[in-house]
């Protein structure tokens, strides 16, 4: 199996950046695609990034598109999301995910979840 861990969230006001990161462990977790989600009270868990087990293709949500950037490293077995000019909306609980495909973005087709990070941005 593998473990995920998310870290990095808190508080920020709009038009503010902060950097999420993912610290996998566990059998060939470098291995494998990997994604980033997130979830308010209320509704579905919503893509957000996904980056390939070579870190050469990526997919982002429109919502997200020209913002936020997804990378790793897998070297230090770890995952990354760059967020710019936040914004309210923005707002939610950020999950790692990995075992998907790239451009499956059915948050059914990831086997391995984190428990998530807090984000949230003022207005």
């Amino acid at each position: 199996q593998v473990q995920l861990v998310e870290s990095g969230g808190g508080l920020v006001q709009a038009g503010g950046s902060l950097r999420l990161s993912c610290a996998a462990s566990g059998r060939t977790s470098s291995m494998y695609n990997m994604a980033w989600y997130r979830q308010v009270p209320g509704k579905e868990r919503e893509f957000v990034a996904a980056i390939s087990w070579s870190g050469v293709t990526t997919d982002y949500a429109d919502s997200v598109k020209g913002r936020f950037t997804i990378s790793r490293d897998n070297g230090k077995n770890s995952m990354y999301l760059q967020m710019i000019s936040l914004k309210p909306e923005d707002t939610a609980v950020y999950y790692c995910a990995a075992g998907g495909r790239i451009g499956v973005r059915e948050s059914s087709s990831f086997t391995y979840w984190g428990r998530g990070t807090q984000v949230f941005v003022s207005s």
